[in-house]
């Protein structure tokens, strides 16, 4: 039997290039284990840092390494290893900007190969924090309140700055939440309690990225359930996250023992069912394909469930939440691999 050829696109022009490099290696010993090795034929595709693509020795050192590499090369931006023409199924794990944002994603439609995970519009609209958000009101899904910004009302006239602050405390109550809209893993996020912090972390923000958005802050619990499939999609048993920290912020989420999973989570039945059915609503909302996952946020003082957002390349580690949720699900992660693979192939028809 001639195997499948799935070339695993990791590292990535992005500041979560060692996560991506830690979920392609799980992945690779999922494709390597059981029948998936009988299966398919690994491929490493290394992106460095730099944004030169890599393939052969170099991706697979890193694979073994796990530590970043970089070196000058005569290879351009657009030059691409020869190998990319034997891959028969791409699996990207590249987390954050220029990786699931649908720039890649739209590089390998181009190249008219299955590719596992969410196509241009999914990837981009779940990316941006703001489309997002208005996709699943469209959806008619219950959200915290916001205010979303632009970076020039933030680096603008001393009239019109002061200004913005008003209409968000007007809008809003403290504690607050910064967020660049499209940055992944926490990245540049801000708790804010007063308007000298509302003030500071705007600008901070602004820094990361053209647009944002200032949520408002509650007193929640922080669920999340996976989704896998595509037009007729499932979803997870729901898991929890405690920690200590003031919020889930890149540290706490990359820190080991920062973090605590409670899987699955310690809710009612209903309540399950019903962040479960969200979950499902989010995923068609966005146009969301293979896999991801949603978080959401559980007022436990009124028993609102609040969806937070989408993630449609989530952390791909044997310890991530998202392959977790499927293990207590009852989908060991080289099935889950597997799985996904072949939903690439069919989504591709």
């Amino acid at each position: 039997m001639t195997k499948l050829r799935v070339g695993l696109l990791f590292g990535g022009f992005s500041g979560e290039h060692e996560v991506s490099i830690n979920s392609a290696r799980a992945i690779a010993n999922a494709l390597n284990a059981d029948q998936n090795a009988a299966n398919y034929e690994l491929l490493p595709i290394y992106i460095q840092k730099n944004g030169i693509w890599q393939s052969g020795e170099v991706a697979q050192r890193v694979l073994v390494s796990g530590k970043p590499f970089s070196c000058e090369t005569n290879n351009s931006l657009w030059q691409f290893p020869p190998q990319l023409n034997d891959i028969d199924v791409w699996f990207p794990i590249l987390h954050g900007p220029n990786g699931e944002d649908g720039t890649i994603q739209g590089l390998l439609k181009l190249m008219q190969v299955p590719f596992v995970g969410s196509g241009v519009l999914g990837s981009a609209l779940s990316m941006d924090k703001i489309a997002m958000k208005m996709a699943f009101a469209q959806a008619g899904l219950p959200q915290v309140k916001y205010v979303a910004v632009n970076r020039s009302q933030v680096w603008s006239s001393p009239c019109v700055f002061p200004q913005l602050c008003d209409q968000i405390e007007a809008t809003l109550t403290y504690p607050c939440f910064v967020k660049p809209a499209n940055l992944g893993s926490s990245v540049g996020i801000a708790k804010v309690r007063s308007r000298s912090e509302l003030e500071a972390a705007l600008d901070s923000a602004a820094s990361y990225d053209r647009r944002m958005v200032v949520e408002e802050g509650l007193v929640v619990r922080e669920v999340e359930c996976a989704v896998l499939g595509n037009d007729q999609p499932k979803a997870s048993v729901v898991g929890e996250i405690t920690y200590d920290s003031d919020f889930y912020d890149y540290e706490t989420k990359y820190t080991e023992g920062r973090a605590d999973l409670l899987i699955p989570a310690p809710l009612a039945a209903n309540l399950t069912a019903q962040i479960q059915e969200m979950a499902l609503q989010a995923f068609i909302a966005v146009d969301a394909a293979g896999l991801a996952r949603v978080d959401f946020f559980y007022v436990e003082a009124t028993g609102e469930v609040l969806i937070n957002e989408i993630n449609t390349l989530p952390g791909f580690t044997a310890t991530s939440m998202y392959p977790q949720l499927w293990a207590a699900t009852g989908v060991t992660f080289p099935e889950l691999v597997d799985q996904l693979i072949k939903l690439a192939l069919e989504r591709q028809g």
